[in-house]
């Protein structure tokens, strides 16, 4: 299958009047979380150092990555030409590291490393997708269908080399959503919020992670409908070897919905 490229996108069909404010916020956040991912690289690479076959699927899996963050980055700067995308990069990347020399994962384990990515790819296809059905912006809406298939391609992929680790490691399925629950609940983390307020606050302005996560998941969380939501429950599920269908997996889709549900309202008038 073809890559895409930058030139794909119909950049010459961008129509202002159909720009949803809420959405440049969070397109000016994703592209630099996206555009950071050649540390997450180096990190996958340094993990499994004795897996060229790995490391090469991570090499190639952040080159995408990156792609995302420039495709979005430059999408945001034509709805806000204030928006400057490499300032706020420099910004994020000076004031968020992750461990790029660690020799171990931070998981725990290999398999718990795969599974956290499962959890991440989930989530971000899920949103994309997401994002695509909600606007009616020509150039915004071909950047995420396109974002939001490499993002399922994504996860397939390290979910294929999570089914070759989990056989050596033999992480137990209480291990695997234990994983899976505590990389869903960063999403409270430093990273998205600062990458927040890097893409959309002044540099003078403090660094506030509470109130920079509040404002960026209730403008965010708008855009799901329950079928995105569902969707990336179940694929959380099924890395953690866990049916989306039975009764869990069914409680676990419901508690996620409601979860997103709780974000909404806080986006409701008083």
């Amino acid at each position: 299958m073809r890559r895409w490229t930058l030139d794909d996108i119909p950049w010459d069909r961008f129509d202002a009047a159909k720009v949803d404010p809420d959405l440049v916020v969070v397109a000016k956040t994703a592209s630099l979380v996206e555009r950071n991912a050649a540390d997450y690289a180096a990190y996958l690479c340094s993990v499994f150092a004795d897996d060229p076959d790995f490391s090469e699927a991570a090499r190639n899996w952040a080159e995408e990555e990156t792609q995302h963050g420039l495709a979005l980055g430059r999408w945001a700067k034509l709805a806000d030409p204030a928006f400057d995308f490499d300032d706020a990069l420099r910004r994020f990347t000076e004031g968020y590291r992750i461990p790029v020399a660690a020799t171990a994962s931070v998981r725990g384990s290999r398999s718990g490393e795969l599974i956290a990515r499962c959890v991440v790819e989930s989530g971000t296809s899920s949103f994309y997708s997401a994002v695509r059905d909600c606007t009616d912006e020509p150039v915004i809406k071909s950047i995420c269908h396109r974002i939001a298939g490499d993002e399922f391609r994504h996860y397939k992929l390290f979910y294929d080399y999570l089914q070759r680790y989990i056989t050596q490691e033999k992480l137990w399925r209480l291990q695997r959503v234990k994983v899976a629950s505590g990389r869903f609940l960063e999403v409270d983390d430093d990273e998205l919020s600062f990458a927040y307020h890097c893409a959309n606050r002044p540099e003078a302005e403090p660094y506030d992670r509470t109130a920079a996560n509040f404002a960026y998941t209730t403008v965010a969380s708008r855009f799901y409908r329950r079928s995105h939501v569902e969707r990336a429950a179940a694929m959380m599920l099924k890395a953690c070897g866990l049916s989306p269908d039975g009764w869990l997996g069914k409680a676990a889709r419901s508690a996620a919905w409601l979860h997103v549900r709780r974000h909404q309202r806080r986006a409701l008038p008083a």
